[in-house]
């Protein structure tokens, strides 16, 4: 074990690989990232095929579910046994080759330095390395009501190959149990006020298929994601949509006064309708605004506790 490798030994690494039916890759994975890293803890979410036993005969550490739970889940599982190891550091990479284990020294380094208690390894800082198209189109939805959400801009919010510190280990809720994990962390991470960085990585597509589809994957984790926006973000849930319906309400209440001025036929019905329009419309608006001065208010309370 070459210099380089021992420097990062200062800390304790360990980490967790969420696995499902990855039987092809996970032993490489396994054994690639042991080069960097005290222990390996692979979750196997009820995988179908081999992949527990590969994982162990390649020497990782292997935690069963019983069934497929998802991604959340198993992140859950695997952060509560690295954190009962005393790790320092948790990484968090795929178990399909997506990610390249040699690059985790990239990940733990800014930790180790001090400069950071999240790390995002982020596959769009320098463009778009090549991503299907249809699915950058739903990453980048993904990314603007993430970081809507959490207060932050970061360029890679789905990203799954990431390292915490044990600082991040209390704040995160663990509430989804699917994909929607990658952005529910970072808002807590957010909330908490923890130093959030990004660092390039690289990223295959020619491994694996997806466990979902794709479409309907990025629409569960988007609702988890305006489910959040709803209690941190009120102003954008709530105040931006009023004032969309509230001017439309009016600007169609403008034209039916129009044509009642100058004579032309009314219908009552789509006037009644732009008058509910506006009214609901600055109703959301004052929702919005008064539910933004609470969380405002319960935020401050709580940094000064």
């Amino acid at each position: 074990m070459d210099e380089r490798i021992l420097w990062y030994r200062i800390m304790k690494v360990v980490a967790v690989i969420p696995a499902f039916n990855e039987e092809l890759s996970i032993g490489s994975v396994v054994l690639l990232t042991k080069k960097y890293v005290d222990d390996v803890i692979v979750v196997d979410d009820g995988s179908t095929d081999r992949t527990g036993d590969i994982a162990e005969l390649a020497g990782a550490k292997v935690i069963r579910h019983h069934k497929n739970k998802g991604k959340g889940a198993s992140l859950k599982t695997g952060f509560e046994y690295a954190k009962n190891k005393n790790a320092d550091i948790i990484v968090t990479l795929d178990g399909d080759f997506q990610h390249n284990p040699d690059e985790i020294p990239k990940l733990i380094t800014p930790i180790i330095e001090g400069k950071a208690d999240f790390v995002n390894g982020s596959r769009y800082l320098r463009g778009d390395p090549g991503t299907p198209k249809y699915r950058r189109i739903g990453q980048k939805v993904l990314d603007v009501t993430t970081n809507i959400t959490a207060g932050i801009k970061i360029s890679d919010t789905q990203s799954g190959f990431r390292a915490f510190s044990k600082k991040c280990m209390p704040y995160f809720r663990f509430k989804d149990d699917g994909f929607g994990i990658e952005s529910e962390m970072l808002v807590d991470a957010a909330k908490a006020g923890l130093k959030i960085v990004e660092v390039e990585i690289g990223s295959r597509y020619d491994v694996g298929k997806p466990s979902e589809n794709p479409i309907s994957h990025g629409l569960k984790v988007l609702a988890k994601i305006l489910h959040d926006m709803e209690f941190e973000r009120p102003l954008y849930y709530f105040t931006l949509p009023g004032l969309v319906v509230m001017v439309i309400g009016m600007i169609l209440g403008l034209i039916f006064l129009r044509d009642y001025l100058i004579g032309r036929s009314v219908n009552i019905g789509p006037t009644i309708v732009a008058g509910i329009m506006a009214l609901f419309g600055t109703f959301f608006i004052f929702t919005g605004i008064i539910l933004d001065s609470i969380n405002r208010m319960m935020k401050e309370r709580w940094r000064g506790s």
